[in-house]
């Protein structure tokens, strides 16, 4: 009998993988000449593509490669050769194993330690390059510059910025329209995320395209407004009771914030982080 359940529970993974992935379609959105944005379940993927092969900043699920593929072969036929992950989340960092190789996949150093320390993680995934302040590809006519960003999202966070075509993908440090999520387990803060999107708006002007982690295409204005909320909310908590209730800080919370609420990062999940990191808000 319990060979028999556990046959049934190993047979039943892979669909129900399946199945949490089957509606999912993957667009494409041109952002600029030769970089695209790629939209399904998880982060954004941000593309370069042309004469020196497919670079791909994030890749999203394991289960969503092939798709992935399909949609990069209608930008430029090819296998994908490069790979480069803003941070180490799994809807980041899911489809490394899948890509690579023939792909070489580059992150912060800090990406691989916590992917290795992750018994869930397939040694597949893990980066093959990792750096520490950064790196630059020269790539399809363009320079694309990396930077790392520390201790804001997480502790391995990287923006991209496409000088030539004037495009920067933050990762998961915008939340276009959204409360962020600060991953305070894994080495990020609220003051360093707001320090990071401002460092991120020196590389902003009023044409730049801005790939967020997650939600639409955006511009300076929204990135702008996005750091208006970080420090609305960060200087309303350092006005707080440290010593009260973490209720006490919800009911408290401004309700002109509240737009901000999203499915994943409520507004009571993001007054949670804030109250958690109130003895740090001051740093």
């Amino acid at each position: 009998m319990r060979k028999l359940l556990l046959m049934t529970l190993l047979l039943s993974m892979p669909l129900n993988a399946e199945d949490r992935f089957k509606d999912v379609r993957i667009q494409s959105q041109e952002v600029a000449q030769g970089v695209h944005m790629l939209t399904g379940s998880g982060g954004n993927i941000g593309v370069s593509a042309g004469a020196d092969g497919i670079l791909i900043i994030d890749d999203q699920f394991a289960p969503l490669a092939g798709r992935i593929q399909q949609a990069l072969a209608a930008i430029k036929p090819g296998p994908v050769n490069y790979v480069l992950n803003t941070h180490y989340h799994g809807d980041h960092t899911g489809g490394n194993a899948e890509f690579a190789p023939p792909a070489t996949v580059f992150a912060h150093h800090n990406v691989r330690l916590r992917l290795a320390g992750d018994d869930r993680v397939n040694p597949a995934q893990l980066p093959l390059v990792t750096f520490g302040e950064g790196l630059i590809f020269h790539l399809n006519g363009d320079t694309i510059r990396v930077i790392h960003l520390a201790d804001g999202h997480t502790d391995g966070d990287s923006l991209v910025r496409f000088e030539q075509a004037n495009v920067v993908h933050m990762g998961d440090l915008f939340f276009n329209g959204m409360f962020p999520f600060v991953d305070l387990k894994g080495g990020g803060s609220v003051t360093g995320y707001l320090e990071a999107v401002s460092e991120a708006l020196k590389w902003v002007d009023a044409d730049t395209r801005v790939i967020p982690g997650h939600g639409e295409l955006a511009g300076r204005q929204e990135l702008l407004r996005f750091q208006q909320m970080l420090e609305a909310s960060i200087l309303w908590a350092r006005k707080q009771d440290r010593e009260g209730s973490l209720a006490s800080w919800q009911s408290a919370f401004p309700t002109e914030l509240a737009s901000w609420s999203w499915r994943f990062v409520t507004t009571e999940r993001w007054v949670e982080t804030l109250y958690q990191e109130r003895d740090r808000l001051d740093d």
